[in-house]
């Protein structure tokens, strides 16, 4: 996993550590387990922070974003309306034509291999453009 670069002379490495920390409760632990599943799937993809404060991992794109609100942790996939979902992980932004999400509420378990499968059709379908 690269780090790229952030603000204030931190890494987004860094920034994430502490948004996880900060956070202090299941969200934290949350997005810390996703995180890990993320960075197992694709270990070439650089974390990186951005629209003020929003967790991202890029690999020739944007595979998703991390973003924690108060009754839900959200990864949202750049392209996932393009990306197979057998197991039907995505329950959050439908209707649109490009992006899709996985809502995590408190509880929530996660299926890592479905998860993991996602993350690395993310990857494929993003170096497949870039090819272009």
């Amino acid at each position: 996993m690269q780090e790229g670069s952030a603000q204030g002379g931190r890494s987004a490495s860094e920034l994430i550590d502490e948004r996880i920390e900060e956070l202090g409760d299941w969200r934290g632990e949350m997005l810390a387990r996703l995180r890990a599943l993320i960075r197992q799937a694709a270990p070439e993809a650089v974390e990186t922070w951005k629209w003020r404060g929003v967790p991202v991992w890029e690999d020739t794109g944007i595979i998703c974003t991390g973003e924690t609100y108060k009754a839900v942790v959200k990864l949202t996939f750049a392209r996932g309306a393009a990306l197979l979902d057998p197991k039907k992980l995505f329950n959050s932004s439908l209707e649109g034509n490009t992006r899709r999400a996985i809502d995590f509420k408190q509880g929530d378990r996660v299926d890592e291999a479905a998860l993991t499968a996602l993350v690395r059709e993310a990857v494929t379908l993003n170096r497949s453009k870039a090819k272009r």
